[in-house]
């Protein structure tokens, strides 16, 4: 290795060093918080540990609350997904295929739930949903986390569509095809990396919601992000490492499912405007 950076260059060391930044910008914090959720005891200044301990996780696992809170955020995250693809999935196809009047500011509009702060916008819906009686129920909360997904389920699965060529679709046409015969075999299958893209990033946008199942599920309704909330401001900062934990796994798992289909040609198509 040594023998590399003699021979490579000032460019590459600069590259090496960079590198290095970014993996201990990235990776510390991570690092850090896998160190603390398995403390038993660390003090200042000792650079790791002085002693290793389990107590933490069996006391955030053996509270109702947060078994109850797990088993309710996948619930809320499988449903909204699931409404989100029936709901997006459809406009994102009229965005990709049919030419209408004014279609690319419509397209345009999904972004404005990520242009301002969210708890602005969620108070607005938590008036309106106080109105209509659906405060403190599990459909304002599903709800609630579709205003916060629809840009994903829209803008990726929109380029997704537009990717197909018309030509393929024609010629399914051509021999006799129907027009959900043709969606079905042709125009799905191909753009379905980039719906899988977009309903992993709704489910785990939908996981981590916070706000606006404060706003409008509490107090029946304490998803994951909630529950930690409390746990970080009522005890150690080990049972918040650990809480945690538990709410990233999922990220984790999910990403390093679905990889093959998580490329920057997926990514960066989604967020074109044509």
């Amino acid at each position: 290795m040594l023998w590399y950076f003699k021979n490579a260059g000032k460019r590459k060391w600069i590259e090496f060093l960079l590198l290095v930044v970014f993996a201990v910008f990235f990776m510390g914090p991570l690092l850090n918080l896998l160190l603390l959720a398995f403390t038993g005891k660390w003090q200042y200044p000792a650079p790791i540990p002085q002693s290793w301990s389990l107590d933490w996780w069996k006391f955030v696992l053996s509270k109702d609350e947060v078994v109850k809170s797990i088993g309710l955020s996948f619930l809320i995250a499988t449903v909204v997904t699931a409404l989100s693809i029936v709901l997006c999935i459809p406009a994102a196809y009229a965005f990709a295929r049919i030419r209408f009047p004014l279609s690319r500011l419509f397209l345009f509009s999904f972004l404005l739930t990520h242009a301002f702060p969210k708890m602005g916008l969620y108070v607005s819906i938590a008036v309106l949903f106080y109105k209509l009686g659906l405060m403190n129920t599990f459909m304002g909360v599903v709800l609630i986390h579709i205003v916060n997904t629809l840009m994903f389920m829209t803008w990726i699965p929109s380029s997704a569509f537009r990717n197909v060529h018309q030509s393929q679709e024609e010629s399914a046409r051509d021999v006799g095809a129907s027009p959900f015969r043709v969606f079905w075999s042709i125009t799905f299958p191909m753009a379905l990396p980039g719906i899988t893209v977009a309903s992993i990033f709704t489910f785990l946008n939908s996981l981590d919601e916070a706000q606006g199942t404060y706003l409008v599920g509490i107090p029946d309704f304490r998803t994951m992000p909630v529950v930690m909330y409390s746990i970080i401001s009522d005890y150690p900062s080990t049972a918040g490492a650990v809480f945690s934990i538990i709410l990233t796994l999922p990220t984790i798992v999910l990403l390093l499912a679905a990889q093959r289909f998580v490329s920057a040609d997926v990514m960066s198509s989604g967020f074109q405007v044509k």
